[in-house]
Parts: structure tokens; C-alpha cells; sequence
């Protein structure tokens, strides 16, 4: 008999019995903490809490799944967006608030999977080489010569095949077939999974694996397949967790909301800035090293950054953990967004938290010089109004690049007095710089309200000379 296991993201369950092997795998998932609670006669006991985890997983007949916090419908839709800029339908999500994330992601997906197959099953050409008794396509002289020996039959050939069996649907049943793997709550949704399974029966049942599922381009011909193959993809990518302890097999579909929310604030805010990835890159994609110290031995690895070429001119984290209930960010995270703007010689930096985990704040170091803000993003509400509100993130970063960049165009020697030509010379720079944020129509200072003969003197002099004139 399967036994059931409710967690909440976050929270700490009551006390529930585990085996041996169930304790040390959910103790393998990262973020997951099992705290010994009590041991009787016949087995030990242990509160549960999985961090910012969220899925399900089954190892052997116990199943344990993990609520969000937020409506499971946004988390899905953030995610997707995350995955490949793209907006689902609301529709999409029409199902009941109380489904587990995985049951909830087979309806999606079974939905998505009927709408793009209403107008047939995706087509495409396929090359195909094999040894035919008559000839089809081109013949393969070569491999004739050399596999049959002067032979005639059967001949070797190479020809285009029309078929339904293409990547898009092989993802599609690939993903089908990982969700109905899993021990799903809800009857209607295994049944719709079949639906759809029985639909592709022609195509190739393929093993993805999470750390490398494939892109698809798409174009007019096969738009209509972007919906269920971002889910397809997701549902792939997440699908990762495998675990073997003797006869106990574990397997499970996580999401870890650190990881959902880091993805989804740097797409968004790509998108808003109106650059690519590699101009605002994320943790895994740097263009160099970044060190603390001169011998290069301390690595930092922020999860958002500004680059032009080889310069550094932002720097940020994004972070969805949750905060102590005695209030305030943890030190830690500050000291860590102070390292990267140190390392990377700019003025500041930004800490972006999940609405509800920090209160937004501006933090001047003492003798450093740098200004370290936190923002907190409204994750609440439809998927636009959450994007409109990153609009206001991207107006903190415009600003921040900004001073970065007026710093180090108008960086000259300190002198009493700045030659006129220098001056020209900066103001003109200045200029320019400003031309650039009014075309992108993203904020400059609105804050402090400075004038363009303000910013220059706070770059030349420090930003003690405005507020001592």
C-alpha cells in the first residue's frame, strides 16, 4: 500500500515514521532537511522540511509531495518563461488550486498536446540510411562497394522520409511517458496522458537527458507546437532525480524555486532591457574569471552581470530564500553583493528578493563608497503584472550601469581644477550616455534627481562633493 506524504514548501511537517533508506535519500535532495524527532519500539520518527524544493517524489511505496508556496499555475507559468520567453495561456492552467505540481503539469500538458494536435501531428523530413531491395533516394556507392562486395542486392541508399516521428514529438511523448512513470493522484490526468500517449504511438520513445534536452527553432510551420513543447521541456529538464539505495528505487519530478526564480528575474529583465545573454549574463555564462583577490584564488560567481566586452558595468543577485523571522536581510548576502562590486570596481550593486522575503532598502558603505540596494519583486498576480513589475527592476539596473559607466568615462586624474578641454571632453561623453538610456527609455537617476553637471563632479570628486557644496 502507498503511503502519502504532504510537505509545504518551506514549512516543517509533523513528526512521520521513515526507513533507513527513506531518511538518507530525502536527506540527498538538496534543501531538504530531516530533523530526528523521536524513536520508539518500532521506528524512528523525523520532521520534514524541503526548503525551497518543491515536486514530488516516490521512493519505494512512500510518495511525498511538496506544495509551493505561490498557486501552482504561476510557477508554471514562470517557468516557462524562464525556459524560452514564453507566455501561456491562462487557460492553460484551468484546473483545480489543490492539485500536486506533477498532476497539474500532466493536465497542462495534455491540454497543450490536444491543442497543437487538433490541426495533425507535426510532419517533417527525416534522412534515413539503410539496405533496401530496390532503390530509393540516392544510392551510397561507397558503402555499396565496401559493405557488399559487388553485390547488387540489397542496395545501399539514402533518402529523405516524410514522417511524423521529428524531435518535436518525440520531446512531447518522451514527456508523457516521464510524468506517467510517476504515481499520479489524479485519475482524469493519467487518463489524458494515455489519450495523448495513444496518439503518437508511431513516434520514437527517446531518453533526454535533463542536463542536455534539445531546442526546438520555431518558425510559422511549427508555432503551433510551442506551447506543449516548452512543458515538454520543462517537464524534461526537472525530471532529474534518481536515486538507488539496495532494493529501494526513488525517482521524482523537483523544482528547486531558488533556481525558478534566478532563471525567471534574468529573462525578464533581458527582456526588458532589450539585450541578449550576452550582454546581461547569468552565473553560468561569465566571460572570465571573477576574483576577489589579486592571486585569484576566491571565485565569485554573481547571478546577474552587466558586460560590455571584457568590462564589468553591473552587478546583482537575485535570491528566493527565506528570510528570519527576527526581519532584515541576512549579512551574509550583503557582505556577498559588497565582494562583487568590489572585485568588479563598480559603485554598486542590487539584491533582488521575492516580495514578502525583504523590504526594499538602500545600504552606503562606510570609506567604500558603494551604494548596495535591495528590491523585492510581487511575484503575485497574472504573469504580465508580474513582468510589468520587473520593469521597475530594470530602471535599478539602468541607473546603477550608469553611474558605472559615467564613472568610467569621465575617470581623469584628480585635479584642483579640470582642464576646459577635459571638460568638454566628459560632458560630451556624458552626453552620449544619456542619449543611449533615453533611447532604451529606461530611468537615469530618478531618484537622486542629478543633473548632468552633478554627475560629473560626483565622478570626478566623489560623491561627498555634491552633498558638501
Amino acid at each position: 500500500m502507498m503511503r502519502k506524504i504532504d510537505l509545504r514548501e518551506h514549512t516543517d511537517s509533523r513528526p512521520y515514521p521513515l526507513s533507513d533508506a527513506e531518511r538518507d535519500t530525502l536527506r540527498e535532495i538538496r534543501h531538504f532537511s530531516v530533523t530526528h524527532a523521536e524513536v520508539d519500539s518500532e521506528s524512528a520518527t523525523y520532521t520534514l522540511n524541503p526548503g525551497s524544493t518543491v515536486g514530488a517524489i516516490e521512493i519505494g511505496d512512500l510518495s511525498v509531495l511538496i506544495e509551493p508556496k505561490m498557486p501552482i499555475a504561476q510557477l508554471l507559468s514562470m517557468a516557462c518563461y524562464a525556459m524560452s520567453k514564453f507566455k501561456p495561456q491562462d487557460e492553460l492552467f484551468d484546473f483545480p488550486s489543490n492539485y500536486a505540481l506533477p498532476d497539474a503539469l500532466a493536465l497542462a500538458l495534455a491540454s497543450a498536446a490536444r491543442r497543437a494536435f487538433s490541426r495533425g501531428l507535426l510532419h517533417g523530413y527525416r534522412t534515413e540510411e539503410e539496405a533496401l531491395q530496390t532503390v530509393r533516394g540516392r544510392i551510397r556507392f561507397d558503402d555499396q562497394i565496401r559493405r557488399r562486395f559487388g553485390i547488387p542486392l540489397p542496395v545501399e541508399v539514402r533518402y529523405d522520409e516524410f514522417t511524423d516521428d521529428v524531435l518535436a514529438n518525440r520531446l512531447v511523448k518522451a514527456a508523457i511517458y516521464a510524468l506517467a512513470r510517476m504515481r499520479l493522484r489524479s485519475s482524469d490526468a493519467r487518463r489524458r496522458l494515455a489519450r495523448i500517449a495513444a496518439m503518437l504511438e508511431n513516434v520514437s520513445l527517446v531518453e533526454f537527458p535533463p542536463k542536455n534536452v534539445p531546442k526546438i527553432a520555431f518558425d510559422r510551420l511549427n508555432s503551433h507546437y510551442r506551447e506543449v513543447v516548452t512543458l515538454s521541456r520543462l517537464v524534461l529538464e526537472r525530471n532529474a532525480y534518481e536515486s538507488e539505495r539496495g532494493e529501494i528505487r526513488a525517482s521524482g519530478f523537483l523544482m528547486d524555486m531558488n533556481a525558478v526564480f534566478q532563471e525567471f528575474v534574468t529573462e525578464a529583465l533581458r527582456e526588458s532591457l532589450g539585450v541578449s545573454d550576452r550582454t546581461l549574463r547569468d552565473d553560468k555564462n561569465l566571460p572570465r574569471g571573477v576574483y576577489l583577490d589579486k592571486a585569484d584564488k576566491i571565485r565569485l560567481e554573481p547571478d546577474l552581470s552587466w558586460w560590455d566586452g571584457s568590462a564589468c558595468l553591473f552587478v546583482g543577485d537575485a535570491k528566493y530564500k527565506r528570510i528570519s523571522e527576527s526581519g532584515g536581510i541576512p549579512n551574509a548576502d550583503v557582505y556577498q553583493l559588497l565582494a562583487y562590486a568590489t572585485a568588479l570596481d563598480l559603485p554598486g550593486g542590487l539584491l533582488i528578493y521575492a516580495e514578502g522575503e525583504a523590504d526594499a532598502a538602500v545600504h552606503r558603505v562606510r570609506y567604500a563608497g558603494k551604494r548596495l540596494e535591495v528590491a523585492a519583486l510581487d511575484l503575485s498576480g497574472g504573469l504580465d503584472e508580474v513582468l510589468g513589475r520587473v520593469n521597475h527592476l530594470a530602471e535599478k539596473i539602468g541607473n546603477l550601469r550608469f553611474d558605472a559607466l559615467v564613472r568610467r568615462t569621465l575617470s581623469v586624474p584628480r585635479l584642483p581644477q579640470p582642464p576646459a578641454s577635459t571638460m568638454m571632453s566628459a560632458m560630451t561623453s556624458l552626453d552620449e550616455v544619456l542619449a543611449d538610456f533615453e533611447a532604451r527609455g529606461v530611468g537615469l537617476r530618478s531618484a537622486d534627481n542629478l543633473t548632468r553637471e552633478e554627475l560629473y563632479d560626483e565622478a570626478i570628486n566623489g560623491p561627498d562633493a555634491i552633498r558638501d557644496a
